[in-house]
């Protein structure tokens, strides 16, 4: 009997927005347990796991041959989106990573996306990277989720071609939405409610030290600047 790939809540949530029969490319794809997951469900036929280290490559091989779908999981080494041919994925997942680095990677592989229908993309930080790299790529952000696992609170972040918007028109509520959310801004979880707490007080202890500082006219702007986000991060955390 075939060993039963399991996933953390952080990951289950992820394969929850991958769509049934899509071609998934998960980038960074530790062990390869998404595509597994995804293969052993049947959820999906075919799927590429792509490394841009040797070693955790070899990891995901080891894995996927574990299970026995090595006709159904190409395991590649590349960076990014570079593992992949035009138009081969119609779905790309990129999980737990940062959100500058999830960016970089969708902006450099921008000619692999013609038949990308859906990004499922979980930022460990910097969420606001992200959601502002699919406005600009022609991306709506179509979901949102949450999830706080072992002390740690991960976002999820779903994007398919479009143009609708999902943001305000107006530009400070625009800023603080792709801050925070705009789906999560609405709902507010407790997952939610815990990350934003836990950024104010960080930045709570930052303005300590900043104040007690030679109070330089710059200075004095950033704590300003750093006061009114930290009100913010109180305000959608209660």
């Amino acid at each position: 009997m075939q060993e039963q790939v399991t996933l953390d809540r952080r990951l289950k949530q992820v394969v929850d927005f991958i769509p049934k029969g899509s071609v998934v490319a998960d980038i960074g794809s530790d062990h390869a347990y998404v595509p597994c997951y995804l293969v052993q469900q049947g959820i999906v036929d075919r799927a590429i796991a792509g490394e841009v280290n040797r070693g955790p490559m070899e990891a995901a091989k080891a894995q996927v041959e574990l299970i026995g779908a090595t006709e159904n999981i190409d395991v590649r080494l590349g960076d990014g989106l570079a593992v992949l041919e035009e138009d081969e994925a119609t779905c790309i997942s990129i999980c737990g990573m940062g959100g500058s680095l999830i960016r970089s990677i969708l902006e450099s592989g921008r000619n692999k996306l013609g038949a990308v229908e859906r990004l499922v993309l979980q930022p460990n930080v910097d969420g606001q990277h992200v959601r502002e790299w699919l406005l600009d790529a022609g991306f709506v952000l179509v979901a949102e989720s949450i999830v706080e696992e072992n002390d740690k609170v991960y976002e999820i972040l779903v994007g398919e071609r479009g143009t609708e918007t999902c943001y305000s028109m107006d530009e400070p509520e625009r800023v603080w939405q792709l801050m925070f959310g705009p789906y999560l801004l609405k709902t507010r979880p407790e997952a939610f409610k815990l990350k934003w707490g836990r950024e104010a007080d960080k930045l709570d202890y930052v303005l300590g030290q900043m104040a007690a500082g030679a109070q330089t006219e710059a200075l004095i702007r950033k704590q300003e600047e750093f006061k009114t986000l930290r009100d913010k991060m109180r305000e959608v955390s209660n």
